[in-house]
């Protein structure tokens, strides 16, 4: 008998938003960036599934911060290369 567990419910992951087309290019223009320039983050990473995300999405990380409140990461979502 399996259990299955909500890793974002978890209290050490932070939250995890696939973000929109607007709000990547949006964000590709403030930081003046490309996509290839985004930290990466696997496709079989368990928040990426837990959220479905896709090969080619930018996530948002939210974490709280004890310095700054809140604190915004992005990542572009990729496929972990074989072995």
């Amino acid at each position: 008998m399996g259990t299955s567990l909500d890793v974002l419910k978890h209290e050490m992951v932070p939250d995890h938003q696939i973000m929109s087309e607007d709000e990547v290019a949006e964000l590709l223009t403030t930081y003046r960036i490309s996509l290839e320039q985004l930290p990466k983050i696997y496709h079989d990473d368990p928040a990426v599934k837990a959220i479905r995300g896709e090969v080619g999405n930018v996530i948002r990380i939210i974490r709280d911060s004890r310095t700054a409140g809140r604190a915004e990461a992005y990542r572009i979502v990729v496929k972990r290369p074989k072995k």
